[in-house]
Protein backbone atom coordinates (compact mmCIF):
# COMPACT_ATOMS: atom_id res chain seq x y z
CA UNK A 1 0.00 0.00 0.00
CA UNK A 2 1.58 3.58 -1.03
CA UNK A 3 2.23 5.09 2.58
CA UNK A 4 -1.26 7.32 4.23
CA UNK A 5 -3.25 5.74 1.28
CA UNK A 6 -5.46 3.84 3.86
CA UNK A 7 -8.91 5.46 2.91
CA UNK A 8 -12.08 2.91 2.79
CA UNK A 9 -13.04 2.82 -1.51
CA UNK A 10 -15.86 4.27 -0.22
CA UNK A 11 -14.89 7.24 1.14
CA UNK A 12 -12.20 8.14 -1.50
CA UNK A 13 -11.54 11.28 -3.16
CA UNK A 14 -8.24 9.69 -4.67
CA UNK A 15 -7.79 6.07 -5.84
CA UNK A 16 -4.53 4.69 -6.66
CA UNK A 17 -4.22 2.28 -9.17
CA UNK A 18 -1.04 0.23 -9.96
CA UNK A 19 -0.57 -0.69 -14.07
CA UNK A 20 2.49 -3.01 -13.59
CA UNK A 21 2.58 -3.21 -17.80
CA UNK A 22 6.16 -3.98 -19.45
CA UNK A 23 4.96 -5.43 -22.76
CA UNK A 24 6.25 -2.94 -25.48
CA UNK A 25 9.53 -1.49 -23.68
CA UNK A 26 11.59 -0.65 -26.42
CA UNK A 27 14.97 -0.88 -24.46
CA UNK A 28 15.63 -1.66 -21.19
CA UNK A 29 12.48 -3.38 -19.39
CA UNK A 30 11.28 -3.09 -15.77
CA UNK A 31 8.58 -0.66 -15.87
CA UNK A 32 6.57 -3.90 -14.46
CA UNK A 33 8.37 -3.06 -11.00
CA UNK A 34 7.47 0.67 -11.22
CA UNK A 35 4.58 0.32 -8.79
CA UNK A 36 6.29 -1.50 -6.13
CA UNK A 37 9.24 0.68 -6.48
CA UNK A 38 7.00 4.08 -6.23
CA UNK A 39 5.44 2.61 -3.08
CA UNK A 40 8.24 1.37 -1.53
CA UNK A 41 10.59 4.78 -2.18
CA UNK A 42 7.30 6.85 -0.33
CA UNK A 43 7.68 4.92 2.93
CA UNK A 44 9.80 7.33 4.80
CA UNK A 45 8.32 10.67 3.84
CA UNK A 46 6.80 12.45 6.31
CA UNK A 47 2.66 12.57 6.41
CA UNK A 48 2.55 16.09 6.96
CA UNK A 49 3.09 18.58 4.13
CA UNK A 50 4.39 22.38 5.61
CA UNK A 51 3.68 23.93 2.34
CA UNK A 52 -0.19 23.04 2.31
CA UNK A 53 -1.03 22.61 5.96
CA UNK A 54 -2.19 19.02 5.01
CA UNK A 55 -1.51 15.66 5.89
CA UNK A 56 -1.32 12.87 3.26
CA UNK A 57 -3.52 10.31 5.49
CA UNK A 58 -6.18 13.00 5.89
CA UNK A 59 -6.59 13.25 2.36
CA UNK A 60 -9.37 10.51 1.45
CA UNK A 61 -6.61 8.38 -0.67
CA UNK A 62 -7.68 4.78 -1.40
CA UNK A 63 -4.78 2.29 -2.71
CA UNK A 64 -6.62 -0.44 -5.01
CA UNK A 65 -3.77 -2.18 -5.58
CA UNK A 66 -2.40 -3.44 -8.51
CA UNK A 67 -4.57 -4.11 -11.45
CA UNK A 68 -2.18 -7.05 -13.14
CA UNK A 69 -1.31 -7.30 -17.37
CA UNK A 70 -3.05 -10.07 -19.31
CA UNK A 71 -1.32 -11.43 -22.13
CA UNK A 72 -3.82 -9.08 -25.16
CA UNK A 73 -2.56 -5.27 -24.19
CA UNK A 74 -5.68 -4.25 -26.07
CA UNK A 75 -8.15 -6.57 -23.60
CA UNK A 76 -5.57 -5.34 -20.38
CA UNK A 77 -6.06 -1.49 -21.04
CA UNK A 78 -9.58 -1.93 -21.66
CA UNK A 79 -10.23 -3.80 -18.32
CA UNK A 80 -8.37 -0.85 -16.61
CA UNK A 81 -9.98 1.70 -18.42
CA UNK A 82 -13.06 0.38 -16.54
CA UNK A 83 -11.71 0.00 -13.14
CA UNK A 84 -10.50 3.39 -13.66
CA UNK A 85 -13.97 4.81 -14.78
CA UNK A 86 -15.68 2.84 -11.68
CA UNK A 87 -13.58 5.25 -9.37
CA UNK A 88 -14.56 8.20 -11.88
CA UNK A 89 -18.35 7.61 -11.05
CA UNK A 90 -17.82 6.82 -7.18
CA UNK A 91 -16.49 10.44 -7.12
CA UNK A 92 -12.88 9.63 -7.12
CA UNK A 93 -9.41 11.19 -9.04
CA UNK A 94 -7.95 8.23 -10.74
CA UNK A 95 -4.08 8.20 -9.70
CA UNK A 96 -2.44 5.85 -12.34
CA UNK A 97 0.96 4.60 -11.17
CA UNK A 98 2.81 2.50 -14.05
CA UNK A 99 4.21 0.50 -15.71
CA UNK A 100 4.86 1.24 -19.51
CA UNK A 101 3.10 4.58 -20.95
CA UNK A 102 1.01 2.51 -22.81
CA UNK A 103 -1.03 2.46 -19.35
CA UNK A 104 -1.73 6.20 -19.90
CA UNK A 105 -4.44 5.58 -22.44
CA UNK A 106 -6.70 3.71 -20.43
CA UNK A 107 -6.63 6.60 -18.30
CA UNK A 108 -7.19 9.46 -21.12
CA UNK A 109 -10.37 6.82 -22.07
CA UNK A 110 -11.71 6.90 -18.44
CA UNK A 111 -11.19 10.65 -17.88
CA UNK A 112 -12.07 11.78 -21.94
CA UNK A 113 -10.17 15.23 -21.08
CA UNK A 114 -9.92 18.35 -23.42
CA UNK A 115 -6.75 18.03 -23.18
CA UNK A 116 -4.03 15.95 -22.23
CA UNK A 117 -0.75 17.52 -20.70
CA UNK A 118 2.37 15.28 -21.15
CA UNK A 119 5.82 15.52 -19.42
CA UNK A 120 7.49 13.43 -21.35
CA UNK A 121 11.13 13.31 -23.35
CA UNK A 122 9.22 11.73 -26.82
CA UNK A 123 6.93 12.92 -28.88
CA UNK A 124 4.97 9.51 -28.24
CA UNK A 125 3.09 10.33 -32.04
CA UNK A 126 4.12 7.26 -34.22
CA UNK A 127 1.08 5.39 -35.29
CA UNK A 128 3.27 2.20 -34.54
CA UNK A 129 6.38 1.09 -33.24
CA UNK A 130 8.18 -2.47 -33.90
CA UNK A 131 4.66 -3.14 -35.77
CA UNK A 132 2.96 -1.94 -32.28
CA UNK A 133 -0.20 -0.54 -32.55
CA UNK A 134 0.25 -0.06 -28.75
CA UNK A 135 3.47 0.76 -28.43
CA UNK A 136 4.63 3.16 -25.65
CA UNK A 137 5.57 5.14 -28.54
CA UNK A 138 2.15 5.93 -29.47
CA UNK A 139 0.29 7.22 -25.82
CA UNK A 140 0.02 10.68 -27.56
CA UNK A 141 -1.42 10.06 -30.71
CA UNK A 142 -3.83 7.55 -28.78
CA UNK A 143 -4.87 10.60 -26.34
CA UNK A 144 -5.30 12.76 -29.46
CA UNK A 145 -8.42 10.29 -30.03
CA UNK A 146 -10.00 11.57 -27.03
CA UNK A 147 -8.89 14.71 -25.97
CA UNK A 148 -9.00 18.09 -28.02
CA UNK A 149 -5.50 18.93 -28.00
CA UNK A 150 -1.84 17.67 -26.37
CA UNK A 151 0.43 19.18 -24.65
CA UNK A 152 4.15 17.95 -24.29
CA UNK A 153 6.53 19.24 -21.64
CA UNK A 154 9.96 18.63 -21.95
CA UNK A 155 9.77 16.50 -25.46
CA UNK A 156 13.63 16.96 -27.15
CA UNK A 157 13.38 13.68 -29.43
CA UNK A 158 10.69 12.00 -32.05
CA UNK A 159 10.95 10.32 -35.83
CA UNK A 160 10.16 12.84 -38.31
CA UNK A 161 6.97 12.07 -39.10
CA UNK A 162 6.29 12.61 -35.39
CA UNK A 163 7.84 16.22 -35.50
CA UNK A 164 5.20 16.93 -38.32
CA UNK A 165 2.92 15.48 -36.89
CA UNK A 166 3.54 17.82 -33.51
CA UNK A 167 3.64 21.21 -35.77
CA UNK A 168 -0.30 20.12 -36.37
CA UNK A 169 -3.10 22.87 -34.35
CA UNK A 170 -3.99 20.43 -31.41
CA UNK A 171 -0.67 19.83 -30.51
CA UNK A 172 2.30 21.92 -28.51
CA UNK A 173 5.56 20.98 -28.05
CA UNK A 174 7.16 23.28 -25.22
CA UNK A 175 10.93 22.31 -25.28
CA UNK A 176 12.44 21.49 -22.17
CA UNK A 177 14.35 25.18 -21.87
CA UNK A 178 11.02 27.10 -22.00
CA UNK A 179 9.59 24.73 -19.93
CA UNK A 180 10.42 27.02 -17.11
CA UNK A 181 8.54 29.84 -18.49
CA UNK A 182 5.73 28.16 -19.63
CA UNK A 183 2.34 28.79 -18.07
CA UNK A 184 -0.67 26.52 -18.34
CA UNK A 185 -3.14 27.55 -20.98
CA UNK A 186 -5.88 25.56 -19.34
CA UNK A 187 -9.60 27.69 -19.70
CA UNK A 188 -11.41 27.58 -16.48
CA UNK A 189 -14.46 24.95 -17.95
CA UNK A 190 -11.09 22.79 -20.12
CA UNK A 191 -10.46 19.16 -17.98
CA UNK A 192 -6.89 18.04 -17.83
CA UNK A 193 -5.39 14.79 -18.00
CA UNK A 194 -1.90 15.05 -16.32
CA UNK A 195 0.74 12.34 -17.36
CA UNK A 196 4.00 12.05 -16.07
CA UNK A 197 6.75 10.16 -17.76
CA UNK A 198 9.68 10.14 -16.02
CA UNK A 199 12.21 10.10 -18.73
CA UNK A 200 10.96 13.56 -19.34
CA UNK A 201 13.30 14.36 -16.33
CA UNK A 202 17.03 14.56 -16.91
CA UNK A 203 18.44 11.10 -16.18
CA UNK A 204 20.77 12.30 -13.19
CA UNK A 205 17.61 13.01 -11.73
CA UNK A 206 15.84 10.05 -12.71
CA UNK A 207 18.34 7.33 -14.18
CA UNK A 208 15.76 4.32 -13.80
CA UNK A 209 13.48 4.44 -16.66
CA UNK A 210 13.35 2.45 -19.99
CA UNK A 211 14.92 5.33 -22.67
CA UNK A 212 16.79 7.72 -21.36
CA UNK A 213 17.28 10.75 -22.92
CA UNK A 214 19.82 13.80 -21.71
CA UNK A 215 19.31 17.41 -21.42
CA UNK A 216 15.81 16.66 -19.57
CA UNK A 217 13.80 18.68 -16.87
CA UNK A 218 14.20 18.63 -13.48
CA UNK A 219 12.42 18.39 -10.49
CA UNK A 220 11.52 21.44 -9.75
CA UNK A 221 10.19 22.15 -12.83
CA UNK A 222 8.22 18.75 -12.88
CA UNK A 223 6.75 19.79 -9.15
CA UNK A 224 5.75 23.54 -10.67
CA UNK A 225 4.17 21.94 -13.34
CA UNK A 226 2.16 19.20 -11.42
CA UNK A 227 1.36 21.82 -8.95
CA UNK A 228 0.09 25.17 -11.38
CA UNK A 229 -2.29 22.40 -13.53
CA UNK A 230 -3.63 20.79 -10.22
CA UNK A 231 -6.72 22.38 -10.18
CA UNK A 232 -7.96 21.17 -13.65
CA UNK A 233 -6.67 17.67 -13.39
CA UNK A 234 -9.42 15.09 -13.32
CA UNK A 235 -7.05 12.25 -13.88
CA UNK A 236 -3.55 11.73 -13.29
CA UNK A 237 -0.89 9.45 -13.82
CA UNK A 238 3.41 9.06 -13.48
CA UNK A 239 4.91 5.82 -15.62
CA UNK A 240 7.82 4.18 -16.91
CA UNK A 241 9.74 4.03 -13.65
CA UNK A 242 11.77 1.02 -13.92
CA UNK A 243 14.40 -1.03 -10.91
CA UNK A 244 17.41 -0.04 -12.94
CA UNK A 245 18.51 2.57 -10.18
CA UNK A 246 19.10 2.87 -7.02
CA UNK A 247 15.43 4.55 -6.48
CA UNK A 248 15.79 7.98 -7.91
CA UNK A 249 13.01 7.55 -10.28
CA UNK A 250 10.73 6.08 -7.73
CA UNK A 251 11.20 8.58 -5.24
CA UNK A 252 10.57 11.63 -7.58
CA UNK A 253 7.75 9.86 -9.01
CA UNK A 254 6.16 9.52 -5.72
CA UNK A 255 6.64 12.79 -4.52
CA UNK A 256 5.34 14.13 -7.74
CA UNK A 257 2.47 11.75 -7.03
CA UNK A 258 2.00 13.41 -3.52
CA UNK A 259 2.41 16.96 -4.51
CA UNK A 260 -0.65 16.25 -7.05
CA UNK A 261 -2.74 15.36 -4.37
CA UNK A 262 -1.74 17.90 -2.16
CA UNK A 263 -2.27 20.77 -4.30
CA UNK A 264 -5.55 19.17 -5.99
CA UNK A 265 -6.69 18.54 -2.59
CA UNK A 266 -6.10 22.33 -1.62
CA UNK A 267 -8.27 23.46 -4.51
CA UNK A 268 -11.32 20.86 -4.40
Amino acid sequence: MFPGADARREEADYALVGAPLDASTSFEPGARFGPRRVRHYAEHFDDYDHRTDQRFSSLAVYDHGDVGPTADVSEYLTFLRGALSDFREEGAVPLLVGGEHTVSVAGVRAVDPDVFVCVDAHLDLRESYAGDPLSHATVTRHALDAADRAVILGARTGSEAEWDRASESDVTVVAPADVADWEPDVGDDESVYLSVDIDGFDPGYAPGTGTMEPFGLSPREGRRIVRDLAPSVEGFDVVEVNDRDDGQSAVLAAKLLRAFVYAHAMDR
